[in-house]
């Protein structure tokens, strides 16, 4: 016997049965377009089918050991995918996936008929829907499961629990209610269980403590509400992924126990009291998040002994103000840089206004420190040949704005306010011209492509901005009209804030005083 592969050849077209007489692998990556001929299945000695990412379209009929279709178009001629029916006959099969195909059906249950040999089938993102047929606890040399992504309701099938061989099960982002049955404590092999985004209520059940070979358990985006101490018993466990439940209570301080943790999201929720100090056990914890709950207190000073902490986010909590200097420590954490000014901004603008004096500041005190370059109206121009419509980069309510090449060859952006109908009235911005524009143009442009790290030191610039503008003078200046097209990013995707048109300073008195002179624009400049 031999094989014969067609991966990667960019045949185009469908497969018809005399393609070979002697093969027992067919793999394929190609463009294959249209119905798989029946004859196909012919092939005596087919051990492995594999037309994965292809075009292939119609009905299925029975191969043997493997087969692979995933990543096409497959439909079924009726509801009950009858198709599956004819692969009851392939005694060798261990393998069946059929993923993200549009089947639009339902699992009939001529599943539990498959060869007792199946160890794997995998049919996610397949619209299928109904109940999870009990039949497939006839499966008993099952070790992967997948029918995540469709639209099965019902609850889960108590049948699950004779797999005793079963390693992997996921039926996320499907419509299933009621609680988890108990029986999923009798899988005693079973490494990850992917059970987030469903309809699920009521407790993880308290036999999971006992399922020692579980490394990663999602469970996220249900409706859960309690937690048995015993699940902190895991050792070994490595993802836990509960955010988006119902859980109520204090984080309990046996989550240091989980020594090799590397994931928690425990967000969305509605936890109480302090953050366990114990967290401080968990060196190998990298992400960390709890998020949107009701914590309270000091954020503890042993975090900085999360030495593999790489995000953290303790945002929209009742947490204390004071961010320990300890953090700075963390070597690989980067998203805390946000969660620090979100921290910084929710709870220090607060306590640093209401300490501020109350007396307003003359406006002599509020010119900037910086000098400034002047610009005669004959240079500005001459620099804009006459104001032309060719050098027009942007029109606002307010005014238009130019691009200008002075005689020395630097280049800046000239906004021209609308109310100027004369030379003397004329008032006007010169600003340093930004050569990739606002983050408006950046992000809705299909020429422009930010990376993640990029994005992220964008956010960094622009909260250093702000933090700059409500604490690094006198007066705190609010910006007001904070929105993408006011942020301006240079050749090295450095973002400026710009715009400071209806920015507003606050005072002890007033709090507030619209700014009306055109200096402002002076926060446009780098933080």
């Amino acid at each position: 016997m031999w094989s014969e592969k067609l991966n990667n050849r960019q045949l185009d077209g469908g497969m018809t049965g005399d393609v070979c007489y002697r093969i027992c692998t067919i793999d394929s990556q190609n463009k294959l377009v249209g119905i798989v001929s029946i004859t196909i299945f012919n092939l005596s000695t087919l051990k492995v089918f594999d037309v994965d990412n292809n075009y292939v379209l119609g009905r299925l009929s029975s191969i043997v050991d493997e087969l692979s279709l995933s990543d096409n178009y497959l439909t079924s001629s009726t509801p009950e995918l009858s198709f599956l029916s004819s692969m009851s006959n392939c005694k060798y099969l261990k393998k069946l996936d059929i993923s993200r195909n549009p089947l639009d059906g339902f699992l009939p249950r001529v599943v539990g008929n498959f060869s007792q040999s199946l160890e794997f089938i995998w049919m996610s993102d397949c619209n299928i829907s109904g109940g999870i047929s009990e039949e497939i606890g006839n499966l008993t040399d099952l070790i992967s499961i997948d029918l995540g992504g469709n639209k099965l309701n019902g609850s889960i099938s108590i049948t699950l629990g004779k797999l005793q061989k079963l390693q992997f099960l996921s039926f996320r982002g499907n419509e299933l209610e009621g609680s988890i049955p108990n029986v999923l404590c009798h899988l005693a092999v079973l490494f990850q269980l992917d059970l987030r985004g469903n309809k699920l209520s009521g407790s993880i059940p308290t036999c999971f403590g006992n399922l020692t070979a579980l490394r990663n358990l999602h469970l996220d985006s249900n409706e859960l509400t309690s937690i048995p101490s015993i699940l902190w018993n895991l050792k070994d466990i490595l993802y836990l992924d509960f955010w988006s439940n119902l859980f109520v209570g204090p984080l309990p301080s046996k989550i240091g126990n989980l020594k090799v943790l590397t994931r928690i999201d425990f967000s969305r929720n509605n936890l109480l009291g302090d953050i366990p100090t114990t967290i401080q056990g968990l060196k190998s914890l990298q992400f960390l998040s709890l998020g949107h709950n009701r914590l309270q207190g000091s954020i503890p000073n042993s975090f900085d002994d999360l030495v593999s902490l790489e995000s953290l986010d303790l945002s929209n909590n009742n947490l204390s103000e004071i961010i320990p200097l300890s953090l700075e420590k963390l070597l690989y954490l980067n998203i805390l840089l946000i969660v620090v000014v979100i921290l910084a901004l929710k709870f220090g603008l607060i306590s640093r206004c209401q300490k501020r004096a109350t007396k307003l500041p003359n406006v002599s005190n509020m010119q900037p420190q910086a000098s400034r370059r002047r610009f005669s109206y004959q240079e500005l121009l001459r620099a804009t040949d006459g104001f032309s419509a060719n050098n027009l980069i942007g029109r606002g309510s307010f005014g238009s704005v130019y691009k200008a090449r002075l005689q020395d060859g630097m280049e800046f952006a000239i906004k021209v306010f609308h109310f100027s109908c004369s030379n003397e009235d004329f008032r006007a911005l010169v600003l340093e011209y930004t050569t990739n524009g606002s983050l408006e143009k950046v992000l809705y442009s299909s020429n422009y492509i930010l990376d993640i790290l990029q994005r992220l030191n964008i956010m960094i610039d622009v909260t250093s901005a702000l933090e700059y503008l409500h604490f690094g003078y006198s007066t705190p200046i609010i910006h007001c009209d904070l929105k993408p097209h006011n942020k301006l990013l240079d050749d090295n995707i450095v973002a400026h804030l710009s715009d400071f048109g209806i920015a507003k300073l606050l005072t002890g008195e007033d709090q507030s005083m619209t700014q009306t002179q055109t200096l402002a624009i002076i926060g446009y400049m780098a933080p």
